[in-house]
């Protein structure tokens, strides 16, 4: 498996890190997080001129890219920024479950992703956990097509996205993967309710609820009841874009560390120079090195088979998150109180990377998801 990047997402990398270093500065971020927005929509517009939303696709859904290595190519470049524009949302989850399952019709709605439009998946419930099977909601069939009932939480960007994908249950019972279908349901739609609300590590999430809400017959995404499988790809691909951010969450947050240790003068000289500290600075450099490869591995595992796939999801995970918890403490204690304060961008890059950990399963679910994935 060859790692080096191809000479076009080379330019990818190198012109999007370049955008993001001229445009997004903790100023910018900590507006952004108090706005009702939740991100910056100058921001979002450059990343849709540059087509950096295209990447995320397949040159046959429309997009140039879509492969494991496009994926962590912007995703680690958004994370080294610290921004949170809903490209998770938009074009891995909502945007990749259209292009995986959807119809030629529905898949028309991948140019106007592309184009800037944003979507959101509307699937984690209240009581799942990280359980993808766990679905309660309610689809059923009508003379209209379908209506929908149910409660949706920590929808990402729920409060500007123009659709969702939402996943309820058509047969079945709480925890079977089968039964489990995808609908396309616009956010204007009558019995569509969003309680806003900021997130922990910037942008906002929201709590969905789905109040018999009419969608005509060819709103389901895929064949009725067989939606898991997509499901478990797409979150597959939403843990290596996720990995990828972290791996560039780091690598800023250890910049920062490098800097302040260099500056910062007790005694006479640099903190830097005192073995302790170098010798952690050490640890740091190593865990990121570890997260790089895991993240790197599991981008390059995302078309293997389901089991092999899943292993790979499930080891990388549990990975940054041991390696993101270190070098978010470590970072913050050589700081001292300066890395807890909203001004200083230490605080919003550790409480983003900490966050990371639980979505799509912390270390201890994924831990154990190896363990039984192993021994099938």
């Amino acid at each position: 498996m060859n790692f080096e990047l191809t000479e076009e997402r080379q330019m990818l990398q190198d012109g999007l890190r370049r955008y993001l270093r001229e445009n997004v500065t903790p100023e910018a971020l900590n507006e952004a997080t108090d706005s009702e927005a939740g991100h910056i929509p100058a921001l979002w517009d450059g990343l849709t001129e540059m087509g950096v939303i295209g990447a995320l696709f397949t040159e046959d859904d429309g997009g140039f890219g879509g492969a494991g290595f496009d994926l962590s190519v912007v995703f680690e470049e958004m994370g080294r920024a610290g921004a949170f524009e809903p490209l998770l949302e938009t074009g891995v989850l909502a945007g990749g479950l259209i292009a995986d399952i959807g119809s030629d019709a529905q898949k028309a709605v991948i140019e106007e992703i592309v184009g800037g439009k944003i979507l959101s998946f509307a699937h984690t419930e209240p009581g799942a956990r990280y359980d993808l099977e766990h679905v309660t909601t309610e689809a059923k069939k009508s003379d209209a097509g379908w209506t929908l009932s149910g409660r949706k939480s920590v929808v990402g960007h729920a409060g500007i996205a123009e659709a969702f994908v939402v996943s309820a249950r058509t047969s079945g019972a709480a925890e079977d993967e089968d039964g489990i279908s995808l609908f396309l349901v616009p956010a204007s739609a009558d019995g569509v309710d969003i309680r806003d609300y900021a997130m922990n590590g910037g942008g906002r999430a929201g709590e969905v609820t789905l109040t018999d809400v009419s969608i005509p017959a060819d709103a389901i995404l895929g064949e009725e009841g067989q939606a898991y499988p997509a499901l478990e790809n797409a979150a597959a691909r939403a843990t290596a874009a996720l990995s990828s951010e972290a791996v560039g969450l780091m690598e800023t947050i250890r910049a920062l560390t490098v800097d302040y240790l260099q500056g910062r003068k007790q005694f006479g000289q640099p903190i830097g120079k005192f073995q302790a500290l170098q010798h952690r600075m050490a640890d740091v450099l190593i865990e990121i090195e570890q997260a790089r490869s895991a993240a790197i591995n599991l981008a390059g595992h995302l078309d293997a088979g389901r089991v092999e796939r899943e292993r790979h999801v499930s080891a990388t995970k549990n990975l940054i998150g041991r390696a993101g918890r270190l070098v978010a403490e470590e970072a913050i204690q050589m700081h001292g109180g300066i890395g807890m304060t909203q001004e200083y961008a230490l605080g919003h890059l550790a409480k983003r990377l900490t966050m990371i950990d639980h979505r799509f399963g912390d270390t201890d679910y994924h831990l154990e998801r190896f363990i039984r994935l192993s021994a099938a």
